[in-house]
């Protein structure tokens, strides 16, 4: 079986065909050109030397392991900080290149339940929460619960992934058409 990144996930959630589109056709999306994506990566860089202990300090983590790259059977990821919590539990941190506007984008969110899923096989211990840093907003910190339906959705998502990918299967389109506008493979899609 591939082994998959949060970005697959996102992507076929997002819309399955993508999946296809890359992975089984091999057309890539050059996200590599996009300013914000090359930002956000050379930013990581940044906050894991800044090291933000108070950041930790308000959440109630008692330990910290930082840029920890987790695998799996099926998905793999490179965490900014897997933050040990004083109940015991572990959160994933990720720090956004972004600006806080009030709401938490459903990418950010399946970003970190990915994260959960990795933390938990990996340390072996439960993940409840997530915390995302917007650094473009002062470094503000967000906390998200993360619940067993999240972490069930990513692996039911982590399988049908691989089916597309193996059986080279061409899935049905998103059913949001708003989504396609703007498509990378709009032009190659059969709707």
């Amino acid at each position: 079986m591939p082994s998959l990144t949060p970005s697959h996930i996102i992507q076929y959630l997002y819309c399955p065909r993508f999946t296809y589109f890359e992975y089984v056709l091999g057309i890539p999306q050059y996200e590599e050109k996009h300013y914000k994506v090359m930002r956000g990566r050379d930013m990581h860089d940044v906050k894991l030397i800044q090291n933000k202990d108070y950041l930790r300090k308000r959440v109630g983590a008692v330990n910290k392991h930082l840029d920890q790259y987790l695998t799996n059977a099926f998905l793999r990821g490179r965490v900014d900080e897997v933050l040990e919590l004083a109940d015991g539990s572990f959160a994933p941190l990720d720090y956004k290149f972004a600006i806080y506007e009030d709401l938490v984008y459903l990418t950010y969110k399946t970003q970190l339940h990915c994260y959960a899923v990795l933390i938990e096989d990996n340390f072996g211990k439960n993940v409840r929460r997530g915390f995302l840093v917007y650094v473009r907003s002062r470094n503000k910190l967000v906390a998200l619960d993360i619940s067993d339906t999240d972490k069930r959705l990513v692996r039911e998502a982590a399988g049908n992934v691989q089916s597309i990918i193996q059986e080279n299967h061409y899935p049905p389109a998103t059913k949001n058409k708003a989504r396609c506008v703007g498509c990378t493979y709009s032009n190659l899609c059969v709707k």
